[in-house]
């Protein structure tokens, strides 16, 4: 079975120019059409705010529009949207991997749509009594799904169907569904398309037979508003000339309005700087990936390694991110990372002249290194940084020393004291965290370390220097500055906070960096500030205690028992839960809790940092799978299943919704007593509402979903990644024949007989075993393209026009 996969990823860096000459408090919001998965920090007292933030998620849903909309933030009334960047799914390909600077567009209800809406349209001809010829168009409304939510609840939808030409407008209306995003309407209506010849009374809606080709039927989507005005949701158009005397049915994407989104005023919202890489994977059996994939997991052992698939991956991506993110996680996969990251970082040090800057660029081999550190290292930065960056940021003294920046009555010398104890305290945690280090991290510092001290063997210094410019540099440091974007915080810091962070994770750096408190070090400074700062340090003692930590962290020895005895800390978050063993149902049984998922149970609890009211643990679940939403009328619901009576669980979104299933279904996959049916819909007032059956304990009705890979610390989905590499491939396919013909040129002439610039950014060290491997490549990626072409054209056949596969979903007007 193939399947289509989307994710997201990139960067929101700032906006420029927002309400002139006025300083907001500003924050910024990623939405799939009207549902918003992301939300950046708010940035105060700005109208240039910098917001920073790099996200990356799974799209579990079709969506049509990818929206980013700026905030004014306001503390007594609603936040007010300032305007918005909306970009169509299949126009997002024309920014991948670029940053690009949008002007904001304004907000206009018209155009705020999501939802699909299906349709079954059929002409009849009927006979009338005295044997002349007439039609009659059916219009068969079925249902809608998707519908956006309105302040935050379900919709109250209706919908009219029109019949509409230039002269003519027949509209008919449905019963308006009481909320819900996905209603049911089941109702069809009539109309009259030609009127038969001996039709003699003159009329308005009178329509000549050659007018057919001018008729349309026009779907509106509303919300009743009850006591104020209905608000638009959506429209469709289908041309009656398309049915040709055909029934057909089709599931339709709802559209803005003509005139919606149109205004001469968008030069005066201000612009929003975004890097968004949008990608669509659609993966194949596992069989069809064997060749590449056993191509890519030997590179570690191909001579030299700039010959091998993977390193050539790296060579023919504009952006090396793009090749590093599935390879680290495809080789990770299969335990095939460390010898490659020793090959390519061997490679690297050949080029590196001076001890001083080992590892110190962004090559192959250091981004491979910080990829793998975030994927194992999560786990590792939760024991040690958590607890001393609750404490930062929950009762947080104010640090700053910069005296450009110290506020009226600050005492520079008490806020240096209180960095220093805040930067003694999470300099303690790392340093005696080495038992935690995960194995694998251990084993690639092992493998730089004495590859450093190998290129530069007269440098006692630089087998140390080689692993802190990891650890320290772009490990700790980093997520202490960003303790939200390494999950080590639910929210972002304010800006006081942030600030100490900062100047902590500055610190952390410096002391990390092998001999950097040398008073020829500290002289170099930038920030006289720092330097006096780092005087009051002794350099002995921290130095001993770094040097000892990176013995411990670059040392083979296994670590990972001992620490495997506390509980691995998986997912944590806000969210809604129904309350358990009533029977009313209804706003109030939804009360919001805080979710702790770790490897021993699944837990809630009335806030963060409180005792858990509600404890499963991980053996006792039996399955996790989505309710229907008909259940409750609520999006985004998921369920737990264990002895008990099933826990119904609300997500903030689809995003957040797909992530929690997919963490708790990988958490209990080798649970013995997992279920293979499951209720899709709750039991209510005596019954299923899925099956309708009487008897709460009656076996589930449909089978539960499939498998998820069992590691409970690293997500990755090996054949995902491998199509992933393969979409590089094909994309970059120009490249690796330029590349081909490059190491035939070399092979044949012992030398470049054309213009350098055609291969002068690639590495050849051997043009021979390079030409070999880019042959199988291309063998490789031609065959799959024959497989994915077989798929597309199958998919092309079984999807109706207009259907929801069909990428001209209701564009027809």
């Amino acid at each position: 079975e193939v399947r289509v996969l989307q994710n997201l990823r990139g960067k929101i860096y700032d906006a420029k120019h927002l309400v002139p000459n006025k300083m907001r408090d500003f924050f910024c919001t990623i939405n799939l059409d009207q549902e918003e998965v992301f939300r950046t920090q708010v940035v105060e007292k700005s109208s240039s705010p910098y917001f920073g933030e790099e996200f990356y998620f799974e799209i579990p849903r079709t969506f049509q529009w990818l929206s980013f909309y700026i905030f004014d933030k306001s503390v007594l009334q609603k936040d007010l949207r300032i305007g918005k960047v909306s970009i169509k799914k299949e126009d997002l390909c024309n920014y991948t991997g670029k940053e690009n600077w949008f002007m904001l567009q304004p907000i206009d209800s018209n155009s705020e749509v999501q939802g699909k809406v299906h349709l079954e349209l059929k002409l009849n001809e009927l006979i009338t009594d005295n044997g002349s010829v007439c039609q009659q168009l059916v219009v068969h409304i079925k249902e809608c799904h998707g519908l956006p939510l309105i302040n935050g609840q379900n919709c109250d939808p209706y919908a009219t169907v029109s019949l509409v030409t230039g002269c003519r407008n027949d509209q008919k209306k449905t019963k308006v569904k009481k909320k819900t995003s996905n209603p049911q309407f089941n109702e069809t209506f009539y109309f009259e398309v030609t009127r038969s010849s001996s039709y003699t009374k003159k009329s308005q809606f009178q329509v000549e037979e050659e007018d057919i080709e001018k008729l349309e039927v026009r779907v509106d989507l509303w919300n009743n508003g009850n006591l104020v005005q209905d608000i638009f949701l959506g429209e469709i158009k289908v041309p009656v000339k398309a049915l040709r005397n055909d029934s057909f049915q089709a599931w339709y994407l709802l559209q803005p309005r003509e005139n919606g989104n149109k205004s001469s005023k968008t030069d005066d919202l201000g612009s929003l700087r975004l890097n968004i890489c949008y990608t669509e994977d659609c993966v194949l059996p596992s069989e069809y990936y064997t060749s590449l994939r056993n191509l890519l997991l030997k590179s570690s052992d191909v001579q030299p390694i700039s010959a091998s698939a993977a390193y050539i991956l790296s060579e023919v991506c504009r952006d090396k991110y793009d090749a590093v993110l599935p390879l680290v996680r495809l080789l990770l996969h299969h335990h095939k990372l460390v010898p490659f990251v020793a090959a390519v970082a061997e490679l690297d040090l050949k080029d590196t002249q001076e001890a001083n800057t080992v590892f110190r660029g962004n090559s192959l081999a250091t981004r491979c290194v910080d990829e793998m550190m975030k994927i194992v290292g999560k786990h590792y930065l939760k024991v040690t940084l958590k607890p001393v960056i609750d404490e930062i940021c929950e009762s947080p003294k104010p640090c700053e020393i910069d005296p450009i920046k110290l506020r009226e009555g600050d005492n520079v010398e008490i806020n240096m004291e209180n960095l220093r104890y805040y930067v003694d305290k999470v300099f303690r945690e790392i340093v005696q965290s080495s038992i935690s280090c995960p194995t694998l991290m251990c084993d690639v510092f092992y493998s730089l370390r004495h590859l450093a001290a190998k290129r530069f063997p007269n440098d006692p210094h630089v087998q140390y220097s080689a692993v802190s410019s990891f650890v320290f540099l772009r490990f700790f440091a980093v997520a202490v500055v960003s303790p939200h974007t390494f999950h080590l915080r639910p929210h972002h810091p304010d800006a006081q906070t942030s600030r100490t962070l900062t100047l902590i994770s500055k610190a952390i750096q410096t002391l990390g960096s092998w001999g950097s408190l040398t008073k020829s070090k500290l002289s170099s400074f930038k920030e006289t500030f720092m330097c006096e700062f780092f005087k009051t340090f002794q350099e002995e003692k921290f130095t001993e205690s770094v040097k000892k930590f990176l013995d411990d962290v670059s040392s083979t020895e296994s670590k990972e028992p001992s620490g495997l005895s506390e509980p691995v800390h998986l997912k944590e978050g806000e969210m809604y839960k129904r309350a358990q063993g009533r029977t009313r149902i209804g706003k109030k049984n939804f009360k919001k809790r805080w979710f702790c998922l770790t490897s021993r149970e699944f837990t809630y609890h009335k806030q963060q940092d409180k005792e858990p009211i509600f404890t499963i643990p991980i053996k006792n679940i039996l399955a996790v799978e989505k309710l229907d939403e008909s259940s409750f009328n609520k999006k985004n619901m998921f369920q737990v299943l264990h002895g008990e009576k099933p826990l119904y669980i609300q997500a903030n979104n689809c995003v957040e919704a797909s992530e929690w299933i997919e963490a708790l279904c990988r958490v209990t996959r080798c649970n013995q007593k997992r279920l293979s049916f499951y209720h899709p819909s709750a039991f209510l007032n005596g019954s299923w509402l899925c099956c309708k059956a009487t008897l709460e304990n009656t076996v589930g009705c449909a089978r539960c979903t499939g498998d998820v890979p069992a590691d409970t610390q690293i997500e990755i989905d090996g054949d995902r990644e491998t199509e992933r590499i393969y979409s590089l491939f094909t994309i970059n396919m120009s490249k690796l024949q330029k590349l081909e013909e490059a190491c035939g040129s070399i092979a044949v002439y012992q030398g470049p007989r054309k213009e350098p610039d055609d291969y002068s950014n690639f590495t050849i060290e051997d043009s021979v075993a390079t030409f070999h491997t880019l042959k199988q490549i291309i063998d490789i990626v031609e065959k799959l393209n024959e497989s994915h072409e077989k798929y597309q054209k199958k998919r092309s056949s079984s999807a109706k026009y207009g259907s929801e596969e069909n990428p001209i979903v209701g564009k027809v007007s």
